[in-house]
């Protein structure tokens, strides 16, 4: 793959045969542990959370963006979501970033017709270029996410968006988020707050993990005192039949959503915002 700047014909150099538009980053971020990519991979398809996460994903760009072209998400990890908008949407062009090699690797392994390259989400090299913008659970892990929210701005198509996802609530907190590397969870009105003053205009905000809250709660105030055996893990770590039981109840919460419901509380947010 080759790229120049078409304004100052600047040439990004190759690493692992990814465009690198920040190559001091490619290897080691305090955001995210590496070590986690070979773990996920095998496990973001069987699991409820990621399944019905991405049913709820590729809904919001049906309803909210039909006549989209061209797609990027930032911190793509693994490909998993990508690889479900490729056989959702054939007529799109894609493309997938992520701050660290490694994670190109495994999404390029599960992915056909991506384009990845490794790129700072702060300092996005791109001017209105993509109609719209996702990142799934990846602004949580930035400390400068207003710098991230601005930067989509400049990078997204007028009539385009924004898609993001990221956990609810500062007092659902645990090691689960420490081990995360996770900067924050999000209150409803700062996320909204934040991606106005970015320039975008929210069009639909929900809670999601909702009908789940209960459960999540449980588990996380089990989380509050240190285990130095914790392993992150281990929640997609489940029976299959608990498994099979928890999808089909986050099934029935997107119809819901599907229909128009927005829900208050969840561990999780979906924000649809739009440049007008």
């Amino acid at each position: 793959m080759s790229w120049t700047c078409p304004s100052c014909s600047h040439k990004p150099k190759l690493i692992d045969e990814y465009l690198s538009f920040a190559p001091e980053l490619a290897e080691t971020i305090d955001s995210f542990d590496p070590k986690l990519f070979p773990q996920l991979a095998p496990l973001e398809a069987k699991s409820f959370w990621f399944r019905s996460r991405n049913r709820l994903i590729i809904w919001a760009l049906q309803r909210y963006f039909p006549q989209a072209t061209t797609f990027l998400e930032i911190g793509c990890g693994t490909g998993f979501v990508l690889s479900g908008i490729e056989k959702a949407f054939p007529q799109l062009t894609l493309y997938g970033s992520e701050v660290m090699t490694t994670g190109l690797g495994f999404a390029n392994q599960r992915l056909c017709r991506s384009q990845l390259f490794q790129m700072d989400a702060r300092k996005i090299p791109f001017e209105d270029e993509f109609h719209v913008i996702g990142a799934f659970d990846v602004l949580e892990h930035i400390q400068e996410d207003k710098t991230v929210l601005a930067e989509m701005y400049r990078a997204t198509q007028k009539g385009g968006g924004i898609v993001l996802t990221v956990p609810q609530h500062p007092w659902l907190w645990s090691q689960a988020d420490d081990d995360d590397c996770h900067k924050r969870r999000y209150r409803a009105q700062e996320l909204e707050t934040k991606v106005n003053r970015a320039g975008f205009t929210v069009v639909r905000m929900t809670s999601f993990v909702s009908l789940l809250l209960p459960l999540m709660l449980l588990s996380r105030l089990r989380q509050r005192r240190p285990n130095p055996k914790y392993n992150v893990m281990s929640e997609l770590r489940i029976s299959g039949v608990l498994n099979f039981l928890l999808e089909n109840i986050l099934n029935l919460e997107c119809i819901m959503i599907k229909h128009g419901i927005s829900f208050p509380f969840g561990g999780s947010l979906l924000l649809v915002a739009k440049k007008l």
